[in-house]
């Protein structure tokens, strides 16, 4: 029984001391992420550009249409076609 007790031992000392590193890495985390918040600030994404559709081929834009009813058998409606 004397092995029994000290595995019982060993394994809350290991589960406490994971649990104790698993916190600490958690408020590291956080503290970290607030800092971060506070202090960097957020960069600016720029606007998008007006309608891109008149950049279009009005072929390629017909051709997008009809795949778009093929392929959702009518259901499907095409509103906005942009250049990536």
């Amino acid at each position: 029984m004397n092995n029994f007790g000290e595995a019982i031992v060993l394994m809350a000392v290991g589960m406490s001391t994971v649990f104790s590193v698993l916190v600490l890495v958690i408020l590291t985390g956080k503290m970290l992420i607030s800092l971060v918040n506070k202090y960097v600030p957020e960069e600016e994404k720029p606007e998008a550009k007006s309608s891109n559709t008149a950049a279009i081929n009005p072929g390629i834009e017909n051709a997008i249409m009809a795949a778009v009813e093929t392929i959702t058998g009518g259901k499907g409606k095409v509103e906005k076609i942009e250049k990536l």
